[in-house]
């Protein structure tokens, strides 16, 4: 037989049971006030495509014969090219460190 005080025991410990079980389906989000890493990636881009976008426009405009340097031209056909370099590095690193999650074993 059991007694009032197992009884009261056994019904808390399937209470705590209980709770334990369903704050494990429902994990915790946490949201931070900063950007996420795909609106970074995002600006990114945007910002290597103004780049591109600037060094064509400014090459069209010294190619018509328009009041530009050949310096300016330059310079913003090199940036463009830095940067566009760069974003691809940074998309080679991000595809090299997925897949070795993903061969990860678990």
């Amino acid at each position: 037989m059991i007694s009032k005080t197992q009884n009261n025991l056994l019904s808390q410990m399937q209470a705590l049971e209980s709770l334990a079980k369903s704050q494990q389906l429902q994990p915790e989000i946490k949201t931070d006030q900063g950007p996420n890493f795909g609106e970074l990636m995002q600006q990114a881009i945007n910002q290597v495509n103004e780049t591109q976008m600037q060094a064509s426009s400014l090459t069209q405009a010294f190619e018509l014969g328009e009041n530009v340097d050949l310096s300016q031209v330059m310079i913003a056909v090199n940036k463009s090219r830095v940067s566009f370099e760069a974003l691809t590095q940074v998309r080679n690193k991000l595809l090299s460190a997925y897949q070795d999650v993903m061969n990860m074993s678990v």
